[in-house]
């Protein structure tokens, strides 16, 4: 029987957030096709890293550089935070801007270079104009400054995420078709995931209350609430070599909340 890879050859990615959600089952789909990942989490990875942290970042991609040997085929910029604090927007947006920016030399030497990450539906829930200015800017002082003042209302705390979902989102539309990603051959995309069955959300869709409150929100008519391998397939086509000329999408993998919410409009 033909293996899923089809005539590919073994890559190596770098895949953060894979101790846990959506990352540690991607991290098992790329390493069962036969590829080499190299994890990346606070803890129990190949590269264990604070990603709110200056440091952790560059730790992170000088660690990857030593590990990799200098050329790596593809990065999957997963790990979040869904909390109503800071640190979503530190990692969330900051976080992964540092790590596909800072690895993306690494991708040179690839003969398939390819980068995806993570946004969520929830870009399109309402967010705080001033937070993803200070994103889009690149100001994450006055980022963070602002997610503090959110984070202190039960009423705004919400804002945060999904702020950091659709400046991410933008990053992803305004960066990939520019000389460093699409001139560079790299096809730079990320999905956009409903809910999906993770230890992240296992809180909230514990009672059906739960579930019915986040189905309030999150409508998903086309089978509900997915597991992880579900994202996890999709991002592992968006970094195989078979995708060569998908740039800059913001693909929704949601059960429809998408096509619901928005409904004619396609952005």
């Amino acid at each position: 029987m033909a293996s899923d890879k089809g005539v590919e050859m073994a890559r190596t990615f770098v895949v953060t957030g894979a101790a846990s959600g959506i990352g540690k089952t991607t991290a098992e789909l790329l390493q069962s096709r036969g590829d080499t990942v190299i994890g990346v989490d606070l803890r129990g990875t190949v590269i264990n890293v604070d990603l709110t942290t200056t440091d952790g970042r560059e730790a992170l991609v000088e660690q990857v550089r030593e590990k990799s040997a200098g050329t790596i085929d593809g990065v999957l910029a997963i790990a979040g935070l869904a909390h109503p604090i800071p640190a979503t927007v530190a990692v969330n947006y900051f976080g992964m801007v540092a790590t596909l920016e800072g690895l993306r030399p690494l991708l040179a030497g690839s003969a398939a270079p390819r980068a995806a990450g993570v946004a969520s539906m929830a870009s399109l829930h309402p967010t705080d104009d001033e937070l993803v200015a200070a994103m889009t800017e690149g100001d994450e002082a006055a980022a963070l400054a602002r997610a503090e003042i959110l984070a202190a209302d039960d009423s705004t705390g919400p804002l945060i995420y999904s702020s950091t979902k659709k400046a991410f989102a933008q990053w992803i539309r305004r960066s990939a078709p520019t000389a460093d990603w699409a001139g560079a051959n790299i096809p730079l995309n990320a999905i956009a995931p409903g809910v999906i069955v993770t230890p992240m959300t296992a809180p909230l869709l514990e009672t059906e209350e739960g579930r019915e409150q986040i189905r309030a929100g999150v409508p998903m008519p086309l089978n509900g609430f997915a597991e992880a391998i579900v994202p996890a397939r999709l991002l592992a086509w968006l970094v195989s070599e078979e995708n060569s000329h998908l740039c800059g999408q913001v693909v929704f993998i949601d059960g429809g909340s998408d096509a619901v919410i928005r409904g004619d409009s396609t952005w």
